[in-house]
């Protein structure tokens, strides 16, 4: 292979680079969203943690994977990260709350 990157390489890595840019915005959105969220719950003295809608979440993504040809072990996996840094800021969020901060 030679030294330089081929024009077509070099064009599928900028579009990776696009959609990666894209992915980090729509995640600061989803998370300004749960932070409304956490909020919500703290003045309701509702839990951080909703492991009934959690559960619903896994079924539509998993669903919503297969149909995207993703795997939904994949989607699965990313949703619970994703859920458990929500759980974690909606603990902290609920503890300022309690701490009248």
């Amino acid at each position: 292979m030679s030294a330089e990157i081929p024009a077509e390489l070099a064009r599928l890595r900028g579009s990776i680079d696009n959609v990666d840019a894209a992915l980090l915005h729509i995640l600061a959105e989803r998370f300004k969203l749960t932070e409304r969220v956490g909020e919500l719950k703290a003045r309701h003295d509702l839990p951080a943690a909703d492991p009934a809608r959690e559960s619903r979440q896994v079924e539509r993504l998993r669903r919503l994977a297969a149909e995207a040809n993703l795997d939904p072990e994949f989607a699965e996996k990313f949703l619970a990260f994703i859920v458990a840094e929500v759980i974690r800021h909606h603990e902290r969020i609920a503890e300022e709350h309690r701490d009248g901060r």
